[in-house]
């Protein structure tokens, strides 16, 4: 029998995208952005939504769109702005406290199966105190609750893109984290394939049926000419960060009015002029649509090129203004991502009867020195 969720926080829906590829079936996305759920429902068809902020939605709200029928998962992202290591980090934001809106359902509803994925900054050492509540207050409700970090690229995603993620049940047992699919490094001596790039996103995620949606080249001109002069004149899969790149690349009339020797480290804190690679992995897809230039043409990205490189399968179709879409899209968990996070639940779910039970919550310096270990198994280690 086909496994059913709710998604909570689900803006445009990569992380139902990427459960219903595993299998599962959507009954109700929840989000208080009106576009992004727009976006939700454009895409699945079958799941009834909810917009508004999840504080006000009481459980008579969600039972009537989804009747009697039974959850078996539910998952969700909470804002995580104050835990994030790019923003201010700031542990007292009040919507950090938003998972007490995603405790409360789960208490609610008592699915057998939770997900909860956050940014990595979570696990930073100055919020060990929410880490640590947050462990605690599943394991209260019944839950054996295990986090790990996974890193997007070693599941089919063409982009470096790491995210924690909760994976809980309601067994008794260990949860089961999915297995690398996919290698760091063409040089790894690991069995598996190297990781998809750039250019396997663009060959296969942006056209469906001989249809490419939300791919307007012209939006993604650039209009101001001393950029479009200095693309021009990067290589692919460069950019400048360092004065050697402004000298190898751009001509003088181009260079950046800036004291290199005076600045911090002697280099910009981020490249400026980034070309992707096709023959790489892209650097992780954030909100702006500025931030990323094609690997071969002088212009931004597109939309659905920036959708592909998330891995959104091509017939998925982004709903709002164009800065809306760039939001969804880069707030979104990689839908392949969140496919192998569900096939590995479907296989705990095929073997629960036959594991051990355990009794357990994972210490927080051992999840520490533990999470960041990309080159190890994804499979969740024991403290007892």
């Amino acid at each position: 029998m086909t496994k059913t969720f709710i998604d909570l926080f689900s803006g445009a829906g990569g992380m139902s995208c990427g459960l219903e590829q595993a299998g599962f079936e959507c009954l109700l996305g929840i989000d208080q952005d009106k576009a992004s759920l727009e976006t939700f429902q454009a895409n699945h068809h079958h799941a009834n939504i909810i917009c508004g902020d999840l504080r006000e939605i009481t459980l008579e709200d969600i039972y009537k769109q989804i009747g009697n029928q039974t959850i078996d998962l539910i998952c969700g992202g909470p804002p995580c702005q104050g835990f994030s290591t790019i923003g201010a980090n700031d542990n007292s934001d009040k919507r950090n406290f938003l998972f007490f809106e995603f405790l409360r359902i789960v208490a609610a509803f008592k699915p057998n199966y939770l997900i909860m994925e956050n940014v990595t900054g979570l696990l930073s050492r100055k919020n060990e105190p929410t880490l640590s509540l947050i462990l605690n207050s599943f394991a209260e409700l019944g839950y054996t609750i295990e986090v790990r970090v996974l890193a997007a690229h070693n599941y089919g995603v063409p982009q470096a893109r790491r995210r924690t993620i909760f994976l809980g049940n309601r067994f008794g047992v260990q949860n089961i984290y999915p297995e690398k699919q996919f290698k760091d490094s063409p040089k790894d001596a690991e069995n598996l394939p190297a990781a998809r790039t750039v250019g396997w996103a663009f060959e296969n995620l942006l056209t469906c049926q001989n249809t490419t949606f939300n791919h307007n080249i012209e939006t993604a001109q650039i209009p101001n000419e001393l950029e479009r002069k200095r693309i021009h004149h990067i290589p692919e899969g460069q950019g400048i960060r360092y004065q050697k790149d402004e000298l190898a690349y751009l001509p003088r009339e181009l260079w950046f009015n800036v004291d290199w020797d005076n600045l911090r480290e002697q280099r910009f804190r981020e490249t400026k002029l980034k070309r992707l690679d096709r023959n790489a992995v892209s650097n992780t897809i954030n909100t702006s649509r500025t931030t990323y230039y094609h690997p071969t043409e002088d212009r931004y990205l597109t939309v659905r090129e920036a959708a592909a490189i998330q891995s959104f399968p091509p017939e998925f179709i982004f709903k709002g203004s164009l800065t809306q879409q760039w939001r969804q899209i880069g707030n979104a968990v990689p839908p392949l991502l969140a496919k192998a996070i569900g096939e590995a639940i479907l296989s705990l779910d095929e073997q629960k009867h036959q594991l051990e039970k355990i009794d357990f919550i994972q210490d927080i310096s051992e999840i520490r020195s533990k999470a960041f270990a990309y080159r190890k198994s994804a499979k969740s280690t024991l403290i007892n």
